[in-house]
């Protein structure tokens, strides 16, 4: 299936300061721009310094006045926002990386030869290694129409967070997240309607996708393809969803399953298990799987890191990456 797919050195995913570090290291060490895919969420990368730091504010190189040495090729003195930003504008137009912008990685899994699938919505991409580097601050996507304030208690990303039982719910979505909702929601006896605005299913492994058909034919979820939505309001306490083909219905709860997800969920959807201290990685940043590295906030534990932190860790990451599992020529 994945044969005919260019087989990638590292994918990162995530094009703040140590997502792009870590790809100009791999350049450093000889590998090609064209064997490294960086995959980032936003429209821009650094998009966390871009929407949470203000314009006058200084981006400091040594986080809560902790001395950082630079050891990797990138290095930063305590620079304004914009020059931080340009700095790193400059490392991907020099080292000519590869970035792919609003592409939010849903699924990660390891294939029986050690390689790796990447996968965002229905395009995936092969590769050696793969370099998380996401930072502390994701979210899972949400819906493109507005949430009146009135039922956002009702509207829910996470099927765990609140029990909802014997209630009318809407599961959103055409992944698997989105069938395991369902599956998990019919199991507390609600009243399921699933709803996906493509005519078929394309993203769901085979068994969540059997599953979810035969909970259709067996009248435990209501599965409707090729239904859109166009907005939802408050009706007497409940919510009134409007769908693009005219239609209304009411619903107690609507669970979305539109993609992305906060850190913890996605790493712990990969095998990487999260404790109040961060993930489990080695002195390289390798996780518990073999092959996957955790950068920047991710690894730099509760106490956060600085920029220049990030730096020095992708360099010591990729190092431990060409000495275990690539041929770097460098």
């Amino acid at each position: 299936m994945y044969e005919e797919l260019s087989l990638y050195e590292v994918v990162i995913i995530g094009a703040g300061p140590a997502g792009i570090s870590l790809a100009t290291e791999a350049c450093e060490k000889g590998i090609s721009p064209s064997n490294i895919l960086v995959l980032e969420k936003a429209k821009e990368h650094s998009w966390a310094i871009r929407k949470f730091y203000p314009e006058e504010k200084m981006v400091t190189a040594n986080y809560k006045g902790n001395d950082v040495s630079c050891t990797g090729h990138l290095c930063l003195m305590d620079s304004t926002k914009k020059e931080t930003l340009s700095y790193l504008d400059k490392a991907i137009a020099d080292y000519k990386l590869n970035v792919v912008y609003e592409k939010s990685v849903d699924e990660i899994k390891k294939l029986a030869n050690g390689q790796y699938v990447v996968c965002s919505g229905e395009e995936c991409f092969v590769t050696k290694t793969v370099a998380i580097a996401i930072g502390v601050m994701g979210r899972p996507n949400r819906p493109s129409y507005k949430i009146p304030n009135e039922i956002t208690s009702k509207i829910h990303f996470d099927v765990t967070s609140n029990l909802v039982k014997n209630e009318k719910v809407l599961v959103v979505g055409g992944g698997d997240s989105a069938s395991e909702y369902a599956q998990y929601l019919v199991q507390n006896k609600n009243d399921v309607t699933f709803s996906y605005r493509r005519e078929s299913i394309s993203r769901m492994n085979d068994i969540n996708h059997k599953t979810l058909l035969e909970l259709g034919k067996e009248g435990l979820c209501d599965v409707r393809l090729g239904t859109d939505i166009d907005s939802v309001e408050e009706s007497d306490g409940r919510i009134q969803v409007n769908f693009k083909d005219g239609k209304q219905e009411k619903f107690d709860h609507i669970f979305y399953a539109l993609g992305g997800s906060t850190p913890k969920n996605f790493l712990e959807t990969i095998g990487i298990k999260m404790s109040k201290e961060g993930p489990e990685v080695n002195d390289f940043f390798e996780s518990k799987q073999e092959g996957i590295f955790l950068l920047g906030d991710l690894s730099a534990g509760r106490g956060g890191g600085s920029i220049n932190l990030a730096f020095n860790n992708s360099h010591k990451a990729m190092q431990e990456i060409c000495d275990m599992y690539l041929d770097c020529p460098k």
